[in-house]
């Protein structure tokens, strides 16, 4: 299938690493130029550059997204080499806490950097998007935005509220060529989710090498029809989709990619 994003700008939040150099990486061989961003500049260089070296076209923007001086900066930078057709809000973080440790500053805190980063950006470059009737916004969410865990409560539900805006949003571009809609993966196995289950495998009983700990871990953590761990592309390839102009008629709709973890049939 050709996804024909030649010509098209793309901002992917939180690209400096895991699932959103992926996607980077996916929609630049797509052909779109995109926009690597994070905190951490000596990262987000290594990613353009990675991109470039490969033939693919990419800018860097630098900005703490938590902070509106921060979203304004990533804005500012993203479209100083045009505007901006395609922003994939990935960015977010969590700490693993019980109930107990997660306090109300702590919610806060988690609901602006996983939520509210969001608004910033889509406030930012969707009007434009908008005033040229075309554009896709696509948010990352998860499946504990509805079956959360006993832990982390802090960031089950900011997913939750990243899934309802994806459709809120859908709602009010409505006519404007411009879609909104989720992205939501399963346990993707990145580098720091392999770290920690390798680190607790052998506490657990589950092995002491990678592949006697991983079948454990997915029948443990994560059963699942694929009985695996996902792969970052996996991930990236739902969104490039959703950039594309096959998915004109997608709107307000959530594509798991999580080897059915999440059993409900809607």
């Amino acid at each position: 299938m050709n996804l024909d994003l030649t010509g098209k700008r793309a901002l992917v939040t939180g690209s400096s690493a895991g699932l959103g150099e992926a996607t980077a990486r996916m929609l630049a061989a797509e052909g779109a130029a995109v926009v690597i961003h994070g905190r951490d500049k000596d990262r987000v260089e290594a990613v353009a550059a990675a991109i470039r070296a490969a033939g693919g076209t990419a800018d860097t923007a630098l900005g703490d997204l938590a902070t509106d001086e921060g979203a304004a900066d990533a804005a500012r930078a993203a479209t100083a080499g045009g505007p901006v057709d395609i922003l994939v809000n990935n960015a977010g973080f969590y700490r693993h806490l019980s109930w107990a440790d997660a306090t109300p500053q702590e919610w806060n805190d988690t609901y602006n950097a996983n939520v509210v980063s969001g608004v910033r950006m889509i406030q930012h470059l969707v009007p434009a998007m908008r005033e040229r009737g075309w554009g896709r916004v696509i948010t990352t969410g998860g499946g504990l935005a509805s079956q959360p865990m006993n832990t982390h409560p802090q960031y089950n539900a900011t997913l939750a509220a990243r899934h309802n805006l994806a459709v809120s949003l859908a709602r009010d571009l409505k006519g404007t060529g411009v879609t909104s809609n989720v992205v939501s993966p399963g346990a993707i196995l990145v580098d720091s989710v392999k770290t920690l289950v390798t680190q607790i495998g052998p506490d657990r009983g589950w092995g002491q090498t990678w592949d006697d700990i991983h079948p454990h871990a997915v029948e443990a953590l994560i059963p699942n029809d694929q009985n695996r761990f996902g792969e970052p592309d996996e991930i990236a390839a739902a969104v490039a989709y959703l950039c594309g102009p096959h998915a004109q008629y997608v709107s307000g709709a959530t594509i798991r990619v999580d080897g059915g973890l999440i059993r409900s049939a809607f």
